[in-house]
């Protein structure tokens, strides 16, 4: 999972780190990242096949994913309202970081051949949402209750801004011709500039077309499903954990 993370972030990132060729027209993405998806799935299925998770395990991981893929559906990210996410914390909180790298995998895989999504921005979408699942898992044991509520609840809406700016991040530098009036003649990214110049290009992109409007839409959505079915779900997952094996990475 930290090779295929950093694998990951390098593919995201790297356009603010290169350094093109003089005269060179256009810039793009190493040869070597297309191989990012099967080295996503090769870690999803070790980390399914090397006894980490037992059948029950296995079980509530396939019915979560099922139920993932139809909310999803269901939402289609229209003004942020999105419903895989909430599933994706409780699942990860409660079996751990592993169970919600993979389901997070599982649900943006299994929902995009669902609904037709699949399309060069599924890799990210996956390791993004991976990245969701995983930290939820790597959140404080010790909080319960109420207060465990409210730490799932600020996570849930860290998360949905971090997965709309990596998401952005995947197109900002292809997009041209991109500006605002009177304030900057070019939000778009400009190759071999300093990595601060365009991370604040980036910046303000972000800010104007997706963190207040998709991205603050998905917080609210995760946070409210959280809160309001957090409890009940969170008891049925750990009587279900109580009756399964899940071995520690």
């Amino acid at each position: 999972m930290g090779l295929a993370s950093l694998a990951g972030l390098a593919m995201l990132t790297w356009p603010l780190l290169l350094v093109p060729e003089a005269g060179a027209e256009r810039v793009d993405p190493p040869f070597l990242f297309l191989a990012l998806l099967p080295v996503i799935l090769a870690v999803v299925l070790a980390e399914l096949s090397e006894g980490g998770m037992d059948s029950r395990v296995l079980a509530v991981l396939g019915v979560l994913t099922a139920v993932n893929a139809v909310l999803r559906g269901m939402g289609a990210g229209t003004a942020g309202v999105e419903l895989v996410f909430f599933l994706l914390i409780l699942g990860g909180r409660v079996f751990g970081p592993g169970f919600g790298f993979v389901l997070g995998c599982t649900s943006l895989f299994a929902s995009a051949l669902l609904t037709a999504g699949v399309g060069p921005w599924l890799p990210y979408q996956m390791l993004c949402a991976a990245w969701v699942g995983l930290g939820a898992g790597l959140l404080p044991r010790r909080a319960s209750g109420k207060a465990e509520i409210a730490m799932l609840v600020a996570y849930a809406v860290v998360a949905a801004y971090l997965y709309g700016l990596f998401m952005n991040l995947t197109g900002w530098p292809f997009l041209l011709g991109i500006g605002l009036p009177g304030i900057s003649e070019s939000l778009a990214f400009v190759p071999g500039d300093p990595v601060l110049e365009n991370l604040q290009r980036f910046g303000v992109y972000t800010l104007l077309t997706s963190t207040t409007s998709f991205d603050t839409g998905r917080a609210i959505t995760t946070s409210l499903c959280v809160v309001l079915l957090g409890p009940a779900i969170l008891t049925t997952l750990r009587r279900a954990a109580r009756r399964a094996t899940v071995v520690p990475d």
